[in-house]
């Protein structure tokens, strides 16, 4: 599709190589993350945190002002967290530990694909940012696994979990030449609640009344931030 509809400038380089590399580590500590840890605390950590960088790094980096509106946003955010997490001692600090790292990747290849999607069009940005890291990636699940284990995972699964991310990200892409970066990251993350539930019903993970109190809490903020 990208040799078709071509539309970027040589300026969009820098942030595909960039945006490319964080996407790689973002998938190499997702997977690592949902192999140590559970569903039901990565997701929404990850994601609920994710819009809160992307808000404080605009305040800090780029001296954007705030609403009162978004500073409720991150407080609830912050104690959805703290309930997603639990209080004792059953507290699983290496799936928080996971979760942090991935919400500071998505913040930043958020904003560096903020303003590298100037440069080029969403599809063909995408396209140029993920070559690289599909192979990598790839490459080094066959030289670890072996090419057998590569082509076990291979199938229709696989396919539309592929495409429905890639489809995925475009619109954001394209949101993101649209609206501020702190709101699309925000309203990316609203499927926290849903996917703390998916984990309850599906995956059988034992979900606490208070890691889905908390997830609300987390997905209540992220509409703050976004509606702020």
């Amino acid at each position: 599709m990208t040799a078709l509809t071509f539309d970027a400038d040589r300026d969009v380089w820098p942030f595909t190589i960039g945006t490319g590399a964080l996407q790689l580590l973002y998938f190499i500590l997702l997977a690592t993350a949902y192999r140590k840890s559970s569903l039901s605390l990565v997701y929404p950590v990850a994601r609920g945190v994710a819009p809160v960088l992307v808000l404080l790094a605009g305040v800090a980096v780029l001296s954007k002002s705030t609403s009162a509106g978004q500073v409720v946003g991150v407080v609830l955010v912050g104690l959805g967290v703290l309930l997603v997490r639990g209080l004792g001692r059953h507290a699983e600090a290496g799936g928080i530990a996971f979760g942090l790292s991935i919400a500071a990747t998505i913040a930043s290849y958020t904003l560096v694909d903020k303003h590298g999607i100037t440069h080029a069009a969403p599809i063909t940005y995408l396209e140029l940012s993920m070559i690289g890291p599909s192979l990598i990636y790839a490459g080094a699940i066959a030289r670890i696994k072996g090419r057998v284990a590569l082509r076990a995972a291979w199938g229709w699964p696989t396919v539309i979990a592929g495409l429905a991310t890639f489809g995925a990200y475009a619109l954001v892409l394209a949101a993101l030449q649209r609206a501020s970066a702190p709101s699309v990251a925000a309203v990316r993350e609203t499927s926290v609640v849903i996917t703390a539930l998916f984990a309850w019903l599906i995956l059988r993970e034992h979900v606490r009344p208070e890691r889905l109190a908390g997830a609300a809490l987390v997905a209540g903020g992220v509409a703050l931030l976004s509606l702020t």
